[in-house]
């Protein structure tokens, strides 16, 4: 199978997206480029691309791209919750613990968190510790505070809003 690749610029630095040629399956911090993968064009990564440069410049709080990210079963499970949270919203672990049906899995959620790799698309920066504070992010926590505060200025909130199950 084919993956195809395009690299943008954005606001968190340079990102690293490929695709299958039917749906995008990674949007990754600090990656290198694979000598094997294509740079022909591909119309998921052209929306992909217009996507995220709409959403760094305030136009798109939601995506609509075609979504395959690999993963186990529990991992997917939790990735499709991310992107129920909303825009300018926080959850905690505990709660996307819930929302994944198994409360006991907190760990677990944050360890699939953690090996999102839709980044931004899949909003993984919106899941914070349980007392308020940011925790892990893949792309470091820098990136996870800018992001945080582009949804919030976009929003028009003062603070990032915890969303309540």
């Amino acid at each position: 199978m084919t993956t195809y690749v395009t690299t943008v610029d954005s606001p968190v630095g340079p990102l690293v997206l490929t695709s299958d040629g039917t749906s995008l399956t990674r949007v990754l911090f600090d990656a290198d480029v694979d000598p094997g993968w294509s740079t022909d064009p591909s119309p998921v990564l052209a929306r992909a691309v217009a996507q995220l440069g709409e959403y760094f410049a305030g136009e798109r709080t939601e995506f609509d791209l075609p979504l395959e990210p690999a993963g186990t079963p529990f991992q997917r499970a939790t990735w499709l919750a991310l992107r129920e949270i909303p825009y300018a919203r926080t959850i905690n672990y505990g709660q996307l613990a819930l929302r994944v049906g198994n409360p006991k899995a907190s760990r677990a959620v944050g360890l699939a968190n953690g090996r999102n790799p839709i980044s931004i698309v899949v909003p993984c920066h919106r899941v914070i510790g349980a007392d308020g504070s940011l925790t892990g992010y893949g792309g470091g926590l820098d990136r996870k505070r800018l992001l945080l505060d582009l949804e919030r200025r976009v929003a028009g909130a003062d603070e990032p809003q915890l969303t309540l199950l």
